[in-house]
C-alpha cells in the first residue's frame, strides 16, 4: 500500500497524508491535475467521485460529488490558491451543496499538495491546514484519515496503467477492513461488452459458471434501479453437488460504469451483502472491481472460505474465451 501514514496534529491544526509511488514527481502531477484520472481514486471505495467542473489556474474551481452504493451523494469544491509545476499547488477545500457551493457551517481547509522526487520514485505529502481545533476534529471524527488512506491506496492501478498494473495477475483479493473486500481483474476485452456480459441472461448463462461441471439454471435479470433479480446454478450429471443461488434487488445503476446490488443466498436467513461493481477501459481492457459490504468479519471469511475467488477466477477465463473470444 502506498499510504505510509496520515496524522493529525491538534497543536498544529494539520492533518497530513504521506504516500511514496514507483514513478517520477511529473506523472504524479499528471494524475492531480486530470479530473478524469482524479475519478479513479479520489473517493474511497464505495463513493467514486464526479467532477463535474475543474477550472485549475489560481482563483479557478473544481466542484465534484461522490456517490455512495446506495445512491447518496456528498459534494465538495476546491479554490485553488497556488500553482507550481510541477512541484505542487494549494487550494481551499470546502464541503459543497448539489450546486458546488460551500456548505455554511461546516469547515473548510487549506490543503497543500507536495511531489518530491525519491530514490525509488516521488512521494507526495498532502497537508490539511484547519482554522480551529474543533473544525479539525470533526473532520477527523467524520472518518477523514480513513477515508483519504483508502482512497489513496487506489493511486497504483492508476499511475502505472491497467495492463501494467494487473494483467496476467488473475483475479485478485484485498481485504479492506472487517466489513469490506475488493475484487479485481482485468479483462482483455472492451467495456461495453464486458458490462452486457455481467448483465445479459444469455451472456451470464455462458460464462458465469464457477467451475466446469455447473449450469445456470435461473437468470431472471432486472438491472433497473428497484429491480429484483434472482440467478441459480446446478450441477450437470457426474458433477457433485447441490444446486444454489442468489437473488437481490438493484440499488444503483451507471451504465456502463457501475452497478450496485444487494445479494442474498435464496432460501437462507443468511444476511445479505452489497455488491459495488464497477468497470474502467483502458487500452481495449476493462478493469471489473468488485467491492463487497458484509456485515461483519464473521460473515466475510465464511463466504471467502467458499473458494469464491477462485470459481471467479475460472468465470472470467471462461468469459474471456467464451464471450469475448
Amino acid at each position: 500500500m502506498p499510504v505510509t501514514s496520515v496524522e493529525s496534529d491538534a497543536e498544529a491544526l494539520t492533518m497530513t497524508l504521506v504516500a511514496d509511488f514507483p514513478v517520477g514527481p511529473e506523472r504524479l502531477w499528471a494524475v492531480f491535475t486530470d479530473p478524469r484520472q482524479l475519478e479513479r481514486f479520489w473517493g474511497p471505495p464505495g463513493w467514486p467521485a464526479t467532477f463535474d467542473a475543474f477550472d485549475f489556474r489560481v482563483g479557478g474551481q473544481a466542484k465534484y460529488h461522490m456517490t455512495s452504493p446506495q445512491g447518496e451523494r456528498a459534494g465538495g469544491a476546491w479554490e485553488f490558491t497556488a500553482i507550481d509545476e510541477p512541484r505542487g499547488f494549494e487550494a481551499i477545500d470546502s464541503f459543497a451543496d448539489e450546486n458546488g457551493d460551500p456548505i455554511e457551517g461546516m469547515p473548510s481547509m487549506r490543503m497543500v499538495f507536495t511531489f518530491e522526487a525519491t530514490p525509488d520514485g516521488s512521494r507526495l505529502t498532502n497537508v490539511s491546514h484547519f482554522a480551529s481545533a474543533d473544525a479539525l476534529e470533526q473532520v477527523v471524527a467524520m472518518g477523514a484519515v480513513e477515508g483519504s488512506t483508502l482512497a489513496m491506496n487506489q493511486l497504483d492501478a492508476v499511475l502505472l496503467g491497467l495492463r501494467e498494473f494487473a494483467q496476467g495477475k488473475g483475479t485478485q483479493l484485498e481485504i479492506l477492513d472487517d466489513q469490506h473486500v475488493r475484487i479485481t481483474r482485468l479483462i482483455d476485452g472492451p467495456r461495453a461488452l464486458v458490462w452486457r456480459a455481467h448483465v445479459d441472461p444469455d451472456l451470464m448463462r455462458q460464462w458465469m459458471l464457477g467451475p466446469d461441471g455447473w449450469r445456470m439454471s435461473v437468470s431472471e435479470v432486472d438491472v433497473s434501479v428497484g429491480g429484483r433479480y434472482r440467478i441459480a446454478w446446478e450441477p450437470e450429471a457426474g458433477t457433485e453437488g447441490e444446486g444454489f443461488g442468489f437473488d437481490g434487488e438493484t440499488l444503483l445503476i451507471d451504465e456502463p460504469r457501475r452497478i450496485v446490488q444487494t445479494e442474498h443466498m435464496t432460501g437462507t436467513d443468511y444476511p445479505s451483502t452489497t455488491n459495488d461493481l464497477s468497470f474502467y477501459e483502458e487500452d481495449g481492457a476493462t478493469l471489473v472491481t468488485l467491492l463487497i459490504e458484509y456485515p461483519d468479519a464473521t460473515t466475510r471469511d465464511m463466504v471467502l472460505a467458499t473458494g469464491m475467488v477462485d470459481g471467479m477466477e475460472q468465470s472470467f477465463e471462461r468469459m474471456e474465451r467464451v464471450v469475448l473470444a
